[in-house]
């Protein structure tokens, strides 16, 4: 252990506080304000006559696109068009000029005004030359909210794909691979659409193993993904597709451009693609933020994925082997993890109510679940987006009396779980996590306390 801050929550005293301020302090690392000054390029010389347009999607778009306008030189020509998830507008800074919109739209199921945007990000596209810059802004959550299904394929059609995903189990590679090849303006369409300008994408990553192409679908990022492989995924997780578009999937008639595709570079050099913020740096932080405090910190992974119930059950192991045994981290710890996992939706009886909750939550379920209410663990996870699935909290915590306080109020755990209602059996207990959108987003964060 180390001489602890005393600005920090007392961890044994204020256990709950102190897991707070560890996401907080991972969420704080990964503000695009604090991420964007070193990787922006300069603006096209003015003898070119050169402009820059702003193209972008996803959960950090709003705060990513006025981190762009705050930093951009006032004299150099600056406008476009960033589409964000409704609610996820930053406010503005007093006195920051407006010079690059930002419309709203849903997440995670696409919804018209997202296709208007998509539209009108495409339209933007047209007649840019050599001479003019394209700074892409791409973050997670883009892939819903930058659609513009294939030809053949509806706004609703893509809506029912789109949902089937989600409850299917998929993990976030299986989901986008689909998207991309179902989509006019993902998987390095949008870098096409720009052609002949040079591109630079600055990108926020979501995904475990912060692969460029996976975030947001890669609407800049050539795809090694294939029609086939696309197809192979809706045909495991049973997924329907209407029968022209299937055709269309086996013909290969929706393919990707692949890597080595010149609409990838610029005079001969590839376009840079940036990761301005990551899961790890954001992990990192917190487990410094830990130390700091004077309790050792430990980082498992920012790769991890499966389904949520089950990595908690994982997660419970380990940390009562920590509680009972010291092995393999001695207490007090703190043990940090995160990726994205994801959740089955668990058919119901008819007349059954829908559970509400996201994978945070189901981590917690799973979790407490396993711990059965061991003394001196406390947990928290949470997304870092603010937003666990479509509720208005972040995620939620765990206590030792978890159980305990959930038995007195008539609850059990096991008939939350089965109809994934994480939400529903968090919020009586008053454990759920709500801060609203935090306007960044690195994936799922998970801390464990061990006292």
């Amino acid at each position: 252990m180390t001489t602890p801050d005393a600005t920090s929550p007392n961890p044994v005293r204020q256990p709950r506080e102190f897991l707070e301020h560890l996401y907080r302090t991972a969420v704080q690392r990964a503000l695009p304000l604090h991420n964007t000054a070193a990787y922006l390029p300069a603006p096209p010389s003015k003898q070119s006559g050169g402009r820059t347009l702003v193209l972008g999607a996803g959960k950090a778009g709003g705060a990513m696109a006025q981190a762009v306008e705050a930093l951009w030189p006032a004299d150099a020509p600056l406008s476009g068009l960033v589409v964000t998830r409704y609610g996820h507008t930053p406010p503005r800074p007093r006195g920051l000029p407006e010079r690059i919109e930002v419309v709203e739209a849903s997440h995670p199921v696409p919804d018209a005004a997202g296709l208007a945007a998509a539209q009108r990000i495409l339209a933007l596209t047209k007649g840019l030359t050599q001479h003019d810059l394209v700074l892409c802004l791409i973050s997670g959550g883009g892939s819903a909210l930058l659609t513009l299904p294939a030809e053949g394929l509806s706004l609703e059609e893509k809506q029912r794909i789109n949902k089937a995903l989600l409850a299917s189990g998929a993990n976030i590679a299986e989901m986008n691979c689909v998207r991309k090849h179902l989509s006019r303006i993902k998987g390095g369409r949008l870098a096409q659409a720009c052609a002949p300008a040079r591109v630079v994408t600055l990108t926020i990553s979501d995904v475990p193993g912060d692969d460029p192409s996976i975030i947001a679908s890669g609407p800049t990022v050539a795809d090694a993904t294939t029609c086939g492989d696309a197809l192979a995924i809706l045909e495991r997780y049973e997924i329907d597709v209407p029968g022209p578009v299937a055709d269309l999937l086996r013909s290969g008639a929706l393919e990707t451009p692949k890597p080595g595709d010149p609409a990838f570079s610029f005079e001969g050099r590839p376009h840079p693609v940036h990761l301005i913020a990551t899961p790890q740096q954001s992990l990192q932080t917190a487990a410094d933020a830990a130390r700091a405090a004077g309790i050792d910190a430990y980082i498992l992974s920012d790769e991890m994925e499966g389904e949520s119930r089950e990595v908690g059950k994982v997660h419970a192991a380990l940390a009562r082997a920590v509680a009972l045994h010291g092995q393999p981290f001695k207490k007090p710890c703190v043990i940090l993890s995160g990726g994205e996992t994801t959740v089955t939706i668990r058919k119901q009886p008819e007349g059954t109510p829908r559970g509400r909750g996201g994978r945070a939550g189901e981590f917690c379920m799973g979790l407490a679940q396993a711990l059965q209410g061991i003394s001196g663990v406390y947990a928290l996870a949470a997304d870092t987006d603010g937003i666990d699935g479509v509720e208005d909290n972040a995620g939620a915590f765990v206590a030792p009396d978890t159980l305990q306080r959930a038995a007195q109020m008539g609850m059990k755990i096991d008939a939350y779980l089965d109809r994934n209602d994480a939400y529903g059996y968090f919020e009586p207990l008053r454990d759920l996590l709500i801060t609203g959108p935090t306007h960044t987003n690195v994936n799922d964060f998970r801390a464990l306390l061990v006292i």
